[in-house]
């Protein structure tokens, strides 16, 4: 690329990063504080954001597991919930609260209002952006705590982790087997693809493009390129200027999105598992069909509910169950680096 092009595109992206920024401070006034802990973040505190509907089986589960795991504060953002999910956040000491009515499409499917909260609140701190079926394992996680992680990021001179998306899934139809509100849900989503993806790096914002697994495999098998995108970067040492451009699928700057090696080494890595697949999959599918509040006006939503109308088994002969992070390295998932 010559450097005339390079720099017309650099510049472009710094634009576009300065209007995603002014985006959210529009977007601020959406926000309706609940319950505002935030006094009790300290400098070194770690902090998870996450936006959230109707998520009640899955919560304390995931605030069990992330506290366990170190994050020492959660901001969220309730976007008209009525299963109970803002009542019990606001009862929740670690948590503070906000709430919307307002377009989680047109507020970008969130990150405009967690990205004014990580403005406000997040600058300096290492930050994870996580949805509420989106469970962090990373190298050593069973022995090492999140703090172990970031405090090896900073000696390191990183400033942001990626992962891949592990869609998980049981063995029979999906609903099958009811998952409670605090069940380790991986007691029923114990199954993943271990293979069937693809990567491609984006020439602009210079991420890893992944798609492919079992979504790819069973919703989308004619147009595999159709299917959701699987590459994440949710844990990043947050400065008021970055923005996410696309969920947390790519950052701006652009540098933070180069969570791989292009030298032949690898770097350090996690993978989120998904837990999208509990039985309550084909209720949502129905609600998102009618409020076409996701990506390309839910297109993704009408695959799932063509397929589960059928009752489908996600399970075939090539499979893996789950044990824990190091099948993940050895199946090339994820990867330690040089983080020993």
């Amino acid at each position: 690329m010559g450097i005339a092009k390079s720099l017309r595109i650099a510049g472009r992206l710094r634009m576009k990063r300065r209007r995603l920024l002014f985006r959210s401070f529009r977007k601020r006034r959406q926000l309706h504080p609940v319950e505002n802990r935030t006094s009790r973040i300290k400098a070194d505190s770690i902090l998870a954001f996450s936006t959230v509907r109707n998520e009640m089986v899955r919560l304390p589960y995931f605030l069990e597991y992330y506290r366990a795991l170190g994050v020492n504060h959660f901001l969220f953002v309730d976007n008209e919930s009525d299963d109970g999910t803002a009542e019990y956040l606001r009862e929740q000491p670690d948590v503070s609260l906000w709430t919307t009515p307002e377009s989680y499409k047109l507020s970008r499917f969130g990150v405009d209002w967690l990205t004014w909260l990580q403005i406000k609140y997040g600058h300096n701190h290492w930050c994870l952006t996580v949805d509420a079926d989106e469970i962090l394992v990373y190298p050593f996680c069973d022995t090492r705590s999140l703090r172990a992680l970031t405090d090896w990021l900073d000696d390191s001179s990183i400033r942001s982790f990626g992962t891949l998306m592990l869609d998980m899934y049981p063995k029979g139809p999906l609903d099958a087997q009811t998952c409670e509100p605090g069940q380790d849900p991986f007691e029923i989503l114990s199954w993943f693809d271990s293979g069937n993806y693809m990567m491609e790096r984006h020439p602009e914002l210079h991420n890893l493009w992944i798609q492919g697994g079992v979504r790819a495999r069973k919703f989308f098998p004619d147009q595999p390129r159709r299917a959701p995108s699987l590459n994440k970067t949710p844990l990043v040492k947050w400065n008021r200027r970055y923005a996410y451009v696309s969920s947390t699928h790519a950052l701006l700057p652009r540098e933070l999105n180069q969570v791989y090696d292009q030298w032949g080494g690898e770097k350090a890595s996690g993978v989120l598992l998904h837990t999208k697949f509990l039985h309550t999959i084909g209720e949502k599918t129905r609600e998102e069909m009618q409020r076409r509040q996701h990506f390309g006006n839910s297109e993704e939503y009408v695959a799932y509910h063509d397929v589960l109308q059928h009752s489908p088994d996600l399970w075939c002969k090539w499979s893996e169950k789950y044990i824990n992070w190091r099948q993940l390295e050895i199946l090339g998932l994820m990867s330690k680096g040089n983080w020993a």
